[in-house]
């Protein structure tokens, strides 16, 4: 699952960075938005993939399962570009980079989901 992981993230990061760097072009975007916030935003992102990856270090695999299926979910957000403005407003490379991010999440978000089914269930008062 590594190499999934570094892809999303990596997707993650080429779109997060092109909506920052390209910020003015983006059509629809709120004027509150800036470059640094956007890079903020990534942060907080990528922080639950890194969360993902401390829980797992630290042996609870259950835990660790659900912060990576949540991190890959988060890439659903790309989404919502097209809320704001259509997908032919859009830059092809925009178009890109939003559905790199959104297909490799959901896909992590999918072997995280396994992961956790060959795991078992168990009780909230199990250890992760």
């Amino acid at each position: 699952m590594n190499p999934l992981i570094a892809l999303y993230t990596l997707a993650s990061l080429t779109h997060f960075a092109h909506n920052a760097e390209y910020i003015a072009f983006y059509p629809g975007l709120p004027v509150w938005m800036t470059r640094e916030s956007v890079y903020l935003a990534w942060l907080a992102v990528a922080g639950v993939g890194g969360l993902s990856l401390i829980a797992s270090r630290l042996g609870w695999s259950r835990l660790a399962a659900v912060l990576l299926a949540a991190y890959g979910l988060l890439g659903v957000d790309g989404l919502l570009h097209y809320t704001l403005a259509l997908c032919s407003e859009h830059t092809l490379v925009t178009n890109l980079t939003i559905w790199a991010e959104v297909l490799l999440g959901v896909t992590l978000a999918c072997a995280a989901a396994l992961r956790l089914k060959r795991l078992g269930f168990r009780t909230a008062a199990d250890k992760f």
